[in-house]
């Protein structure tokens, strides 16, 4: 029998989870690991099978906790093992106090900020090489869970960044197909247009985690591609922020909180923006919170380097001393199916992390190709162990931008995240 643990529901708007999302992923902050804890990762003794699996996930909302618990329990029938789903209110301290008392869960979503931690002392069990379906996941999504050479974990699914437009206020401002941003121009201009009494041209929130794909466009970032420099202090990096910074002071851009709103996706359903930059997990908010709202999505539009977006991802972790470990891998490569990521995607609104369940999803929601389009220029999130911190800074930092010192600002990072990635060295 399938048990599920609903005591935790939670209504973020990121599935970090997603991440995130969402809430995950998608948001930064203090990571709840504690690398000194003694976890029991790498002991002789195996510990004997049990009858039963105990999965731990983040969850975007109900949508993503029931379709998550029907997919366990259709496996648990056809296994005949018992499975019990908590969905966590702080998947990351929740995650930690289980390796610090050793008897983390079987299974769980992992962030890619949190991998390296885990990894390096011996959480985790790195079982990529014995997944059937190793080489039908994304490339960019393998490296994400690729520690030392070896793949980690499966990684779960995808969400990518896009422009999300309101085509009833577009319509309404004169704007046409050909007026759909392909620059920053075309952007800033298009948000001028949007704006009127009682709409901002533009919402998104105030974190890297959306900042971030200007930073890209500009060809900047916040770690080198070799990941041993920090280069949040490059000219790209001011470029991109001042672009940003210029639309906040002209009043076409505005912060969530700024226009009465939790996050983008509000902003956008309730009217108060005619645009967010948002990801594929606002679909579900479309869907069930404003299913009135007409909408477009479309890519991002280039920057000075061209286009660029931000990835967010998780994987399906399984604890290094698991006594399940079997059971749990033949879990995860069910719900890493073609089949199986094709109903999460139904269900919640996430993009299937196996390249054979592209073209089902191309056909099955048309409205959403702009973003697993987005795949073949997104970047992922640093996933340096510690900068997390980082970027949690920032984005406190990232509230004052209207306002900000932003060569301080970026000084500031260049310093936090080089010490990092010094003690990371």
């Amino acid at each position: 029998m399938h048990r599920t643990d609903r005591r935790f529901r939670t209504a973020l708007p990121l599935a970090l989870l997603t991440t995130g999302a969402l809430t995950l992923t998608a948001c930064g902050g203090g990571s709840g690991f504690d690398e000194d804890a003694d976890t029991g990762g790498g002991g002789d003794e195996t510990p004997a099978e049990t009858s039963e699996l105990t999965l731990l996930i983040g969850s975007s909302g109900d949508s993503e906790t029931d379709a998550v618990t029907a997919a366990v329990d259709a496996w648990a029938l056809e296994s005949g093992i018992d499975a019990t789903v908590t969905v966590a209110s702080d998947l990351n301290q929740e995650l930690s106090q289980g390796f610090a008392a050793g008897s983390p869960p079987d299974v769980f979503y992992q962030s890619t900020d949190q991998l390296a931690g885990y990894a390096s002392n011996g959480s985790l069990w790195a079982y990529g090489s014995e997944l059937a379906s190793a080489d039908d996941f994304y490339p960019s999504l393998v490296e994400n869970f690729t520690y030392d050479g070896e793949l980690f974990c499966a990684p779960k699914d995808f969400s990518t960044l896009a422009l999300v437009i309101n085509t009833d206020a577009w319509a309404a401002a004169g704007l046409t197909d050909a007026d759909v941003p392909t620059d920053w121009d075309g952007l800033a201009a298009a948000a001028a247009a949007l704006t009127t009494d009682t709409q901002v041209g533009l919402s998104f929130g105030p974190e890297y985690q959306r900042l971030g794909v200007f930073m890209a466009q500009a060809g900047g970032g916040l770690i080198s591609q070799d990941g041993t420099t920090a280069i949040a202090d490059s000219p790209e990096n001011l470029e991109a922020l001042t672009y940003v910074q210029q639309m906040l002071v002209d009043g076409v851009l505005a912060f969530p909180s700024a226009i009465d709103s939790g996050w983008g996706g509000e902003a956008f359903g309730s009217g108060r923006a005619a645009m967010t930059i948002e990801g594929n997990w606002i679909m579900g908010a479309l869907r069930n919170d404003y299913p009135d709202v007409p909408f477009l999505v479309a890519e991002l539009p280039a920057g000075p380097a061209g286009q660029g977006t931000l990835q967010f991802t998780n994987c399906w972790g399984i604890a290094a001393d698991s006594p399940n470990q079997q059971a749990a891998l033949e879990l995860v490569e069910f719900l890493t199916s073609t089949e199986q990521q094709a109903g999460f995607a139904e269900a919640f609104g996430v993009m299937p992390s196996v390249l054979s369940a592209g073209d089902d999803f191309r056909t099955a929601f048309p409205d959403q190709v702009a973003f697993l389009d987005s795949a073949e220029f997104a970047i992922g999130m640093p996933t340096v162990q510690g900068a997390s911190d980082v970027i949690g800074d920032l984005n406190g930092q990232i509230e004052g931008l209207a306002t900000a010192d932003l060569a301080g600002l970026l000084t500031s990072v260049q310093t936090n995240m080089q010490a990092v990635l010094d003690s990371a060295g």
